[in-house]
């Protein structure tokens, strides 16, 4: 991987009492020659060894002079590791060094190991490194030149180093031509710095993703669960629509058998002949005659008042589906957490609903047995008796009347008995589903007796 067995670069001992220009040498070397590797493959391990070096940039003074970037290769050799670690992807090295150096470049450390080495001095490797990090950052080298003096590049450093871009200020600001040792020992310090924030913030980051990745997964299970429900709840809801359907259609048939009948009845009457007088005893055949016509319509009159009753019942059977179609294609929003809370307390709860439309009960039911409640139902006294409706309020936990669809009488007993017993009591004017779901929404949390 290595042109030679022994190679060195420098990092500067930020942590050290030294003068920041101190810099201590690195050395690369390679460990396979005493154990007699000779496949080539260049397995090295860096040593740091105790050897303090000057800063080249000493032998000129700390106040950089002219107005040319430096080239990568005239920067000290301390700024090569963070520069080649934040500014250059270990996969853009190993791209890079690849074309120059060819062969296995090994792990990636002994990417960055190799690359530090080849931009110690001006060869083919450091040019093309020097020219991938103008490229990757030249936006920041752009918005750099238009300082002129130090303390412009230190606060340009200040803006940028917490900004989106740090790679590409600390690229721009080490090879300013104004960045001088002082303010290059800032920068390599705060670079250094922003790396164990990151390292720590990574960690969090990865925290947080494995919590959120649990939620996720009980989310899911939740979700699931939720949609086995409803699947269930709509194949009912499918099954009672059809039972509906094939009673329509019975009703319709009856209905025609009734308008058959009126209209033979008709035939029958508008073909009877009236006798002559001349005939004997006319008087009795005429009395006769009349009965038959009196019965015939009566006969009339009955089938049409059936026919009549079996057209109202077929309208309010069509009336019924319609909307029983409408209720289980209304769409229900999805409760929020606290009403998710409050959903959470009817949960083995008795839930009496009084009134409310008949083709509607059903979704009435479905929506309490989903928080896991016990429903019960009274029409509000139009069938059931007073005495059924006493019997239910005394074994409901919560009672939930529609106010729009009940009797007064039955109204005022369900108020009586929630102001004397103390009993939780919804009042709902609009008897639809999603009426029905936003007062259990937004109602109190129920707290039931201790058994």
């Amino acid at each position: 991987m290595f042109a030679n067995a022994n190679h060195s670069h420098y990092y500067q001992d930020m942590n050290s009492s030294v003068q920041p220009t101190a810099r201590w040498r690195v050395s690369v070397v390679d460990n396979t020659a005493d154990s007699g590797a000779a496949d080539g493959s260049g397995s090295y391990v860096g040593r740091v060894l105790d050897e303090r070096l000057p800063d080249p940039a000493d032998d000129h003074g700390n106040t950089p002079g002219g107005s040319r970037r430096r080239k990568l290769w005239e920067l000290p050799q301390g700024t090569l590791c963070p520069l080649m670690g934040v500014c250059l992807p270990i996969s853009t090295l190993r791209r890079v060094l690849g074309k120059t150096l060819g062969g296995a470049l090994g792990s990636d450390y002994e990417v960055h190991c190799s690359a530090i080495n080849e931009c110690t001095h001006r060869s083919t490797s450091c040019e093309a490194v020097q020219r991938e990090l103008d490229l990757r950052h030249a936006l920041a080298v752009q918005r750099f030149a238009k300082a002129k003096t130090t303390d412009a590049v230190a606060a340009l450093w200040r803006d940028e180093s917490t900004g989106s871009d740090p790679a590409g200020a600390l690229w721009a600001g080490l090879t300013h031509p104004r960045c001088d040792g002082a303010l290059r020992e800032r920068i390599c310090s705060d670079i250094h710095m922003l790396q164990h924030q990151l390292g720590a913030g990574n960690r969090a980051d990865l925290q947080r993703l494995q919590a959120l990745g649990a939620e996720h997964a009980a989310l899911k299970r939740e979700l699931a669960s939720t949609q086995e429900r409803n699947a269930r709840a709509l194949a009912e809801r499918s099954a009672q629509m059809e039972c509906l359907a094939a009673q329509l259609m019975r009703l319709r048939a009856e209905g025609i058998q009734k308008d058959s009948l009126i209209a033979a009845l008709r035939e029958d009457l508008a073909a009877a002949e009236v006798p002559t007088l001349t005939r004997p005893d006319p008087g009795h055949e005429l009395r006769a005659l009349q009965r038959r016509v009196t019965q015939l319509e009566r006969d009339l009159g009955r089938a049409q008042q059936a026919a009549s009753q079996g057209a109202d019942r077929a309208n309010e059977l069509a009336a019924q589906l319609a909307q029983a179609t409408r209720i289980e294609t209304e769409p229900i929003e999805t409760p929020t957490d606290d009403e998710r809370a409050r959903l959470d307390s009817l949960r083995d709860a008795a839930v009496l609903c009084v009134g409310g439309r008949t083709a509607i009960v059903p979704v009435y039911r479905r929506l309490i047995e989903i928080t896991g409640g016990h429903f019960a139902h009274h029409d509000g006294g139009e069938q059931q008796s007073a005495a059924q409706l006493e019997a239910s309020l005394a074994a409901a936990d919560l009672v939930i009347c529609q106010t729009g669809c009940i009797s007064h009488d039955a109204y005022w007993r369900v108020k009586d008995h929630c102001k004397r017993t103390g009993k939780r009591c919804v009042f709902v004017d609009n008897p639809s589903a999603a009426s029905f779901a936003r007062s259990l929404r937004t109602m109190p949390a129920l707290v039931k007796a201790p058994a």
